[in-house]
């Protein structure tokens, strides 16, 4: 480094001023910062900065989290990758009993052919990270349903609480079990109807429509009553979600007996 930048920190302070306490950046982002890499690495010499991995630094003696690094990751143009499924809900405060702490997985969703860096994977996060890619939403619509969460000094894209229940459904029943989507969609009590019509009419998915549809009747949900379902395209014939389970008699797909509605004879009783 130069005795003019020793004796003249003002980049360094602007640069620190501007990267948020918790955060990764890149050298993409330093670099719209006028740092250069052979800059960044005499930062480093100088204990303003620490690398992270390849392309990545901290800011020296700082703890990041994931979602630290995350936004990072949203920084960068035409990134679709954020926090979904139950990660979203458990930080929108919709699932108390989702499991949390250090070995809560982590779920972060992007679109096909998107992949994290190599500093990101490589580097040990609490949580454990579980990035999935999916066309669950065509392009036109890739983004809808996705919302901003503050956490400390900066915010990260996360799924809103209706685009994480029908993320949650993609993945049944392999990953994601139905019978908890059945307690995570119990809570989503306040969904906002604009927004569910318009995901449901987006979704790319049929049975993640079918079984969405299936658990807000077996929950009561009054705002499944403002829905438009004409509008929604659920498919033909009978699929199979749940193995050697029950044929929904509306939904045509095979789910758990707690999911089927209940039979006239047991409404008719007292």
């Amino acid at each position: 480094m130069s005795t003019l930048d020793r004796q003249n920190p003002t980049k360094v302070n602007q640069l620190l001023a501007s990267w948020p306490k918790g955060t990764v950046a890149t050298s993409s982002w330093l670099q719209q910062r006028g740092v250069s890499r052979q800059l960044a690495s005499q930062y480093c010499r100088y204990q303003w900065l620490s690398p992270l991995g390849r392309g990545a630094f901290i800011r020296t003696g700082d703890s990041v989290s994931w979602m630290g690094a995350l936004h990072a990751l949203q920084r960068e143009p035409d990134c679709t990758i954020h926090a979904a499924g139950k990660t979203a809900l458990l930080l929108l405060g919709y699932a108390h009993f989702i499991a949390i702490g250090d070995r809560a997985p982590v779920w972060l969703l992007g679109q096909p052919g998107e992949r994290l860096p190599a500093w990101f994977t490589r580097h040990t996060w609490p949580g454990r990270i579980r990035y999935f890619t999916t066309e669950l939403f065509d392009a036109p619509t890739r983004m809808e349903g996705l919302t901003s969460h503050d956490t400390e000094g900066f915010s990260i894209r996360i799924s809103s609480p209706e685009r994480a229940i029908l993320e949650c459904l993609y993945f049944a029943p392999q990953k994601q079990s139905v019978e908890e989507a059945r307690l995570l969609m119990e809570g989503l009590t306040t969904l906002r109807p604009k927004v569910v019509q318009s995901l449901l009419t987006a979704c790319a998915s049929v049975k993640v429509k079918r079984l969405f549809l299936a658990l807000a009747e077996a929950c009561g949900h009054r705002w499944l009553n403002q829905l438009d379902l004409s509008t929604v395209a659920l498919g033909r014939g009978k699929r199979v979600v749940v193995p050697g389970g029950h044929l929904h008699p509306k939904y045509l797909i095979t789910v758990p007996v707690e999911v089927l509605p209940p039979k006239e004879e047991d409404q008719d009783r007292p």
